[in-house]
């Protein structure tokens, strides 16, 4: 009688109770509640970092496009592509490891943009804004 009782206990161990369950998920759905913000912050903070490492690639470029062509040719050729950030942008394609095709919305995240400066040869760096405004680096 005894072997009886200890094999219907041990069926009963198997599965969990409604309760359990229930307490279960919403310990995961208050874990999850507080993650997401968190989650949220994390991937704004790295699209930011990304930026500044772009635009830290970009004045690096500016460096590297006068050492090879020289400052006067750089400056002719800064010149000639006019005020238009793409067409500079393609000027330091070359000089930039893994350039995408555009600046806006490929080489930069989306929601960021920079603006040049109108020499080449004075070696300021290039003027980062994002969603909330200029990002001083």
């Amino acid at each position: 009688m005894n072997i009886n009782i200890t094999r219907r206990s041990a069926l009963r161990r198997v599965a969990f109770s409604l309760v359990e369950m229930l307490a279960a998920v919403s310990i995961i759905g208050v874990i999850s509640f507080m993650a997401i913000p968190s989650i949220t912050r994390m991937r704004g903070d790295s699209e930011r970092n990304l930026a500044i490492t772009r635009a830290e690639a970009l004045n690096l470029a500016q460096v590297s496009l006068i050492q090879v062509r020289g400052r006067t040719d750089a400056q002719l050729l800064w010149q000639q592509a006019g005020n238009d950030s793409q067409a500079r942008y393609n000027l330091l394609k070359p000089y930039i490891a893994f350039a995408e095709d555009s600046l806006v919305g490929g080489f930069l995240p989306s929601g960021y943009n920079v603006q040049f400066n109108g020499a080449v040869t004075s070696l300021q760096k290039t003027v980062l804004t994002g969603p909330s405004g200029r990002i001083y680096y």
